[in-house]
């Protein structure tokens, strides 16, 4: 299955989403704000990036925006699951997220994201980082 780098800074909520990635077969690296997930995804590039969007040091608009820009990151799957956005902020999208998801997300819908991210693979964004296959902001 995919390596799927987690950028969350609340611990508690790393934990559960590493377990539910890992009993859905993935591998999972968590950092803990931004700047060291995209040290991390430098390093050894993830299938698929899943930030939160308050993170300090780099939030997950920022982090989004340097893996858009970097040229051997910028066609990563990204999701960002936050409970800072509601439905029709196009904010992550503009920024170029892939999919957009409020938290609390039901588990089958972030699996099925995650899932086909990855089946996905890396794919091109278009001129000002959107994902052409993006989800909408979804519960």
């Amino acid at each position: 299955m995919a390596v799927v780098l987690v950028a969350e800074d609340d611990q508690d909520i790393a934990v559960i989403l590493s377990r539910l990635l890992t009993r859905a077969g993935h591998t999972v690296v968590h950092r803990p704000d931004g700047l060291a997930a995209l040290e991390q995804a430098v390093a050894e590039r993830p299938d698929v990036l899943l930030t939160d969007l308050g993170m300090p040091q780099m939030d997950g608009l920022e982090l989004t925006r340097a893996i858009r820009r970097s040229a051997d990151l910028a066609d990563l799957p990204i999701v960002m699951l936050s409970g800072h956005l509601h439905p029709g902020d196009n904010q992550p999208i503009e920024a170029g997220c892939c999919a957009v998801l409020l938290k609390p997300c039901p588990n089958d819908k972030l699996r099925e994201v995650i899932q086909e991210l990855a089946d996905r693979g890396p794919h091109a964004h278009i001129a000002n980082g959107s994902c052409p296959a993006h989800h909408a902001v979804s519960a």
